[in-house]
């Protein structure tokens, strides 16, 4: 027959008091995680009001160059029936895909706004991976297909680059253009 000591049951406080701080320790070593969890999201909403900026600074602007001076210019410039086809083919496609990127966009926006705001519980992650792969695949078809044949259309006669370069500076020029020379 066991009989218990009076110490082991005079310890039954201290047991108590070890218990508590067990879960004390297991809460704080949780709120040791919280610093590391900050910098990511501080991230994020830093990430978030960028691409806010940043899409109305300068993705549209940079559509609206495309639409209301590059293509136009090199459409103009392109060589009858097939070469003139082709780019208005291209042109067609790159103008369809940019209302596309521009509703996704719009689709995006209102959560990246509340993640700027540090509220992460309304942004739809899946809209932002296929609004950045539909970007990506945008301008990289861009820049192997269309801007080597503009290139190539517009380098035929350097008058018609350096009017393209003269008037992309002259749109973002904030300096008043003189009348006269």
């Amino acid at each position: 027959m066991t009989t218990s000591s009076p110490v082991a049951h005079g310890d039954a406080p201290i047991q108590d008091f070890s218990q508590c701080h067990a879960g004390i320790v297991k809460r704080l070593n949780l709120l040791g995680e919280l610093p590391a969890l900050l910098a990511p999201a501080g991230r994020a909403r830093q990430i978030a009001e960028q691409a806010l900026v940043f899409f109305r600074e300068a993705i549209f602007e940079h559509h609206l160059d495309e639409e209301r001076e590059l293509f136009p210019v090199v459409l103009s410039h392109a060589q009858a029936r097939a070469e003139h086809d082709q780019v208005k083919a291209l042109i067609k496609r790159l103008t369809d895909e940019h209302r596309q990127l521009e509703a996704l966009w719009k689709r995006v926006e209102s959560g990246l706004k509340k993640v700027a705001k540090g509220r992460f519980d309304e942004l739809n992650s899946d809209e932002v991976q296929r609004l950045v792969t539909q970007y990506l695949a945008h301008a990289e078809f861009e820049e192997n297909e269309f801007l080597p044949l503009s290139s190539t259309i517009l380098g035929r006669n350097a008058n018609h680059m350096a009017a393209l370069g003269l008037s992309l500076h002259m749109r973002h020029s904030h300096e008043p253009v003189s009348t006269y020379l």
